[in-house]
This record gives structure tokens, C-alpha cells and sequence, in this order.
């Protein structure tokens, strides 16, 4: 029960990963998504950049342990997306980088949002 939990989390920490990087596009379809896109990516920025771990990793650590399972003491990044893109650990300037590219990722897809919102009242 408790492993199914962790996973659980597990896909809740990866659906917000992705809905802070590319949760932006949704906008195009409900543009009323911004009040919750907007928090998302903040803090997805500010884990990035202040070296934070997010509150869904103790959380997923924590039914790991219940169930037996080892826990892993990097945060949700390092962890599991680290190992597909980098293999060595995630530095604090590759951080950086990688809250740049959420902002500037994002920036674009509004900037999309608004061009397409323009285009529809014309």
C-alpha cells in the first residue's frame, strides 16, 4: 500500500515537473489555467534557484520508508530526471541553467498565448 502511495507521489511530482515546463501551452485551450500555471512556475524557479527540495520529495521518501524501500536524499530533479540527462550529479550552476530554461521556455510560450489570444479578436 505504502509503495503505491510513493509512486503516487512519485507521478504527482512528475505531472507538476511537466506542467511547470510546458503547462504554458495549456493556456491556448483555457486560458484560465494561468492562475495555477503562474505559482507553478514560480516556484519551480525558485527550487531551481535557491537549491530548495520540493515538499513532494520528503513526502515520497517518506512511503518509500514505510514500505521498506530506500529512500534517496537528492530532491526529485536530481534523482530521476538528473540520471536521463546528466550523468554526474546536477551542479548549482546546471540548476541555474535549468530555472533560466524554465523561465525562458515559458516566456516564449506566452508570448505564443498572446499572439494567438490577439489573432482570435481580430
Amino acid at each position: 500500500m505504502y509503495t503505491l502511495v510513493a509512486d503516487l507521489v512519485l507521478l504527482l511530482h512528475g505531472a507538476f515537473v511537466l506542467f511547470a515546463l510546458f503547462g504554458g501551452l495549456l493556456l491556448l485551450r483555457w486560458p484560465r489555467l494561468l492562475w495555477w500555471h503562474v505559482p507553478a512556475l514560480v516556484w519551480g524557479i525558485m527550487v531551481q534557484w535557491a537549491n530548495w527540495i520540493c515538499p513532494l520529495t520528503p513526502l515520497e521518501n517518506h512511503f518509500r520508508l514505510l514500505a521498506g524501500h530506500a529512500a534517496y536524499e537528492a530532491g526529485f530533479v536530481e534523482h530521476y530526471v538528473s540520471k536521463i540527462l546528466y550523468p554526474e550529479n546536477l551542479t548549482l550552476e546546471l540548476r541555474y541553467l535549468l530555472g533560466l530554461a524554465l523561465a525562458a521556455i515559458n516566456a516564449a510560450v506566452y508570448l505564443l498565448v498572446i499572439r494567438h489570444r490577439r489573432g482570435r479578436r481580430a
